[in-house]
């Protein structure tokens, strides 16, 4: 599996419980409507009411903002546009970095952020660290690499994607001291809505002035359904509450189970565990209709290294019993 979600290889994915997906539990009612008039006519290229919504959730300017149809168009366009020569990614962390990579005839370099977090880097190069990380949901101090990437003159870019479930604090107040920094941000692990595909890189204005941004790269569904659900003042609230008490209650089974070896800490919605027999056990909850993600995919990790997505609680209780009939 090279990404959580991926439901849809499997025989009738509506009945799978999906624990490999990384989503907010927290998915309230809509009174979402869409009018014909708005179907009808082109959207707002600038997306200023959109933009306007998330300066206000982010303390940013509109200036200091661009949209793009999803975080990984975000990444490829941003890597493709960025000129220097050496990109290093802080691994393991999302494929879609190193995929992006591969587009482009940039030299890629690994660091093992578990082994080696402080290796040098060169001079004018890119840096690309996903805080709190995936897949092991660590939120990182990174002030001691600040002041190493500055020094080397580095290019940063931050994926802060799986910051707000824990109130974690945001590195976003460093875009008016570092002008090199970049922030990706996906709204859709937080505002439980992957299937509204908007992302966002947050950079100071003339960097923002120099990307390519498609027009009307945005629907006009996603917008106002983003713009809506950022203006629901009571929805981070319950996301906390509800998160804090599924995360507690997943722990539990987790570290109950006689399948589970250890638990990592985490910093966000997921566990990242080692298991027993990661096949046999992979195998025989598929076979009760549950998924999980393997993290074999993942750089420095192997077979034996799943990752469990916080759920609402009676998915938790499921999986529970079925660890237990194994």
């Amino acid at each position: 599996m090279k990404h959580g979600a991926n439901i849809y290889k499997y025989k009738n994915p509506s009945s799978i419980i999906d624990f490999s997906s990384n989503i907010n539990l927290h998915n309230p009612k809509n009174n979402f409507t869409l009018s014909r008039k708005k179907v009808q006519r082109y959207s707002d290229t600038t997306y200023k009411k959109l933009k306007k919504t998330i300066n206000k959730n982010y303390n940013l300017k509109t200036s200091q903002i661009a949209l793009y149809n999803g975080a990984t168009t975000a990444i490829v366009e941003l890597i493709k546009h960025l000129e220097n020569q050496h990109i290093y990614l802080y691994a393991p962390l999302y494929g879609e970095y190193e995929n992006a990579t591969k587009l482009t005839n940039k030299k890629l370099h690994k660091i093992n952020r578990f082994k080696n977090l402080y290796k040098k880097v060169k001079k004018h190069s890119i840096v690309v660290f996903v805080n709190p990380s995936t897949p092991d949901g660590k939120y990182y101090n990174l002030n001691k690499l600040f002041k190493m990437w500055k020094k080397q003159k580095a290019t940063v870019i931050l994926d802060e994607s799986f910051l707000e479930f824990e109130n974690l604090q945001s590195y976003l107040p460093k875009l008016k001291t570092y002008k090199k920094l970049y922030i990706i941000h996906s709204f859709s692990k937080f505002y439980s809505c992957a299937g509204v595909r908007i992302g966002a890189i947050f950079s100071n204005k003339k960097n923002i002035d120099k990307l390519k941004q498609p027009i009307w790269n945005l629907s006009t569904f996603d917008v106002e359904f983003l713009t809506q659900r950022l203006n629901n003042k009571k929805f981070k609230n319950k996301t906390l509450k509800k998160h804090k008490k599924a995360k507690n209650q997943l722990f539990k089974v987790l570290n109950n189970s006689k399948h589970i070896k250890k638990i990592i800490p985490s910093d966000t919605n997921f566990f990242l565990t080692k298991v027993k027999k990661p096949n046999k056990l992979f195998k025989k909850l598929l076979q009760q209709n549950i998924l999980v993600r393997k993290c074999e995919s993942f750089d420095f990790l192997n077979k034996h290294y799943f990752r469990f997505a916080v759920k609402k609680l009676k998915n938790i209780e499921n999986l529970n019993s079925k660890m237990k009939k194994i």
